[in-house]
C-alpha cells in the first residue's frame, strides 16, 4: 500500500515484522520547542515556579515518555532502550525552551518514535507545570534531527 510499512496487502494496519532485520546500534535525536510569555520564561529559568523545578521534572518526564512509547503508539515495538538523554535549553530569543532527546538501542528497529515521544512528553510537562501563569504557551517544531543505524542508514535534518 504505497510503501507504508504499517499496512498489509489488504490495507489493514499491522505491526511490522522485524524478525529478519539485523541487530545494529541505533540512535535517534529529536527536538521540540515551547514558546511562552517573557514572564513565564523568567519564572521557569529562575526556578520560581510554584510546582517546583520545571526543567528537572520535564527532563524526567521525557525519559519516562521514551520508555513508555510502545504503550502509547499502537504499532511501536517494545525495545531494549540503552540510553535516553533529555535536555532543555533556555531560548531567550523565543522566549521559551528548546528540548532535545537522544535515544539509543541495539536492536532490529529504530528509536525515532521514542525520541519524538520524549520531547513531546517533556514539552507537555512544561506546559502542565506553568499553565497556571500562561495558558497561551505553544509547542512547536517537533521533529527528528538525526537517525542512524539499520538498513536505511543515516538521516540528518537540514
Amino acid at each position: 500500500m504505497s510503501g507504508l510499512t504499517h499496512f498489509d496487502a489488504k490495507g489493514d494496519a499491522h505491526m511490522v515484522d522485524v524478525s529478519d532485520k539485523a541487530v545494529t546500534s541505533r540512535v535517534a535525536v529529536a527536538e521540540a520547542y515551547i514558546t511562552m510569555a517573557q514572564k513565564t520564561f523568567e519564572i521557569i529559568t529562575e526556578g520560581r515556579a510554584k510546582k517546583g523545578d520545571v526543567i528537572g521534572v520535564a527532563r524526567l518526564a521525557g525519559i519516562m515518555g521514551a520508555k513508555k512509547t510502545p504503550d502509547l503508539i499502537p504499532l511501536c515495538h517494545p525495545l531494549p532502550i540503552t540510553k535516553v538523554a533529555v535536555e532543555l535549553f533556555p531560548a531567550p530569543e523565543l522566549p521559551g525552551l528548546r528540548i532535545e532527546a537522544t535515544v539509543k538501542t541495539t536492536g532490529q528497529t529504530g528509536v525515532e518514535m521514542e525520541a519524538l515521544t520524549a520531547v513531546s512528553t517533556a514539552a507537555l510537562t512544561v506546559y502542565d507545570m506553568a499553565k497556571a501563569v500562561d495558558k497561551a504557551m505553544e509547542i512547536t517544531g517537533i521533529r527528528v534531527m538525526l537517525k542512524d543505524g539499520g538498513k536505511s542508514g543515516r538521516y540528518e535534518a537540514s
